[in-house]
């Protein structure tokens, strides 16, 4: 089964807010199959400005972090297809844009879930499902992505 990951869950990675989350989510992290793992181009506009302006880090490391996470996941681009498909997205249900490109790459990618904090916990919509990483107990897809029963 195809992840995408969101924004928050990769700044939780990263160590910004909340230690208690951030263990959580890199608990989570290592039992989803990484090759089954995608990380929308936009979730990664948005980690640089989350490290740079919020975490005070220098635009030199949080480019070496973006790296990183190429380096480890599938990164899914914005194609022309995906800003229109987000287009109608944020218009039909009052997404902003940029969580609409997220959630459209993501059904582009062929994604089941989205993990997210920030989104509708359950939304579904083109066949991705938003699961909150945080809620007890977990999303019955989001279990199954992480026993690898999902695949």
């Amino acid at each position: 089964m195809k992840v995408a990951l969101d924004t928050d869950v990769l700044a939780y990675a990263e160590g910004v807010n909340d230690a208690e989350k951030r263990d959580i989510i890199l608990d989570l992290m290592s039992r989803l199959s990484p090759e089954a793992t995608v990380i929308p181009v936009q979730a990664l506009g948005e980690l640089f400005n989350v490290l740079v302006r919020k975490a005070g880090r220098p635009r030199a490391e949080v480019r070496d972090v973006l790296q990183g996470w190429r380096d480890s996941y599938r990164i899914v681009p914005t194609a022309p297809e995906v800003m229109l498909v987000a287009a109608d997205l944020a218009t039909d249900h009052l997404f902003s844009i940029w969580d609409a490109v997220i959630f459209a790459a993501a059904s582009h990618a062929g994604c089941r879930l989205l993990i997210s904090e920030d989104l509708q916990d359950g939304f579904t919509w083109g066949g991705v499902t938003v699961v909150n990483p945080f809620a007890s107990p977990h999303h019955v897809l989001l279990d199954a992505a992480l026993d690898g029963t999902g695949e």
